[in-house]
């Protein structure tokens, strides 16, 4: 195992499940000290440093960021993963829905960006990475509020890496396609036809398969490394070829 991370500070939030979980394991295997922040900080990976945290509140958040820099005197990765999904259209998509979504995907970002970067800037670095997906670069059937939260998400990363860019902040996005995820598994159980749904899931990556978080966590770990030093404002898309086909 290359420790790229050893003795590196990691926050990841929504690091109970998923990809997150994921990323936090193998931030974690590869040297780092990992706080795992999630609303049930007892579902951590083994070795990391369980958080309660709730995204869509501003002192949970900085709460959360100031423990780990209390505890360890820096903060060098911070991974906006934490999410929530809906399927519905925008006629059928509730006020509540959309703020909720909206509160976690959207917020949540702006929350760990804002409580993060004052500490990295003293510092004089660090990375973000924030977990964005496809449907923020593309419309999805019945993603109306999922696909604008996560479009913003996407336009504030690059906002965040043009302002700081030259002060050794770097901020990147990943977009995921559909990953064989907790969130997808939930959808199938309520889904009429499971097998179908599935199948339909599928068949949007032309390689013909749904991705892993094993998968889109390494992509994490790849543009928090010093291997991407020069990348900071872009989107690394993980999806199977959905954008390509």
């Amino acid at each position: 195992m290359i420790n790229r991370f050893e003795g590196r500070t990691v926050v990841v939030t929504g690091a109970g499940s998923g990809i997150g979980y994921e990323m936090a394991r193998q931030f974690h295997a590869e040297g780092a000290i990992v706080f795992a922040a999630d609303l049930d900080p007892d579902t951590a990976p083994e070795g990391t440093i369980g958080l309660r945290v709730d995204v869509t509140d501003p002192g949970s958040v900085e709460s959360g960021l100031a423990r780990a820099v209390e505890e360890t005197g820096k903060l060098d990765v911070l991974c906006n993963n934490a999410g929530f999904s809906s399927t519905t259209d925008v006629v059928s998509c509730g006020v509540d829905e959309w703020d909720k979504v909206f509160a976690v995907n959207t917020r949540g970002v702006f929350l760990g960006i804002k409580y993060a970067v004052p500490t990295m800037l003293e510092q004089g670095g660090g990375a973000i990475i924030n977990t964005a997906s496809v449907a923020g670069m593309v419309g999805l059937k019945d993603r109306a509020a999922y696909c604008a939260s996560k479009g913003a998400v996407v336009a504030l990363t690059r906002q965040v890496a043009v302002q700081y860019a030259g002060t050794g902040v770097r901020c990147n996005s990943i977009c995921p396609g559909t990953v064989d995820s907790p969130w997808v598994g939930r959808l199938l159980d309520a889904a009429a036809d499971p097998v179908a749904t599935r199948a339909a899931l599928v068949a949007r990556q032309p390689m013909g398969r749904l991705g892993t978080s094993e998968e889109v966590a390494r992509a994490a770990l790849y543009l928090a490394s010093d291997d991407a030093a020069f990348i900071t404002g872009t989107e690394l898309v993980i999806d199977g070829g959905l954008m390509a086909g």
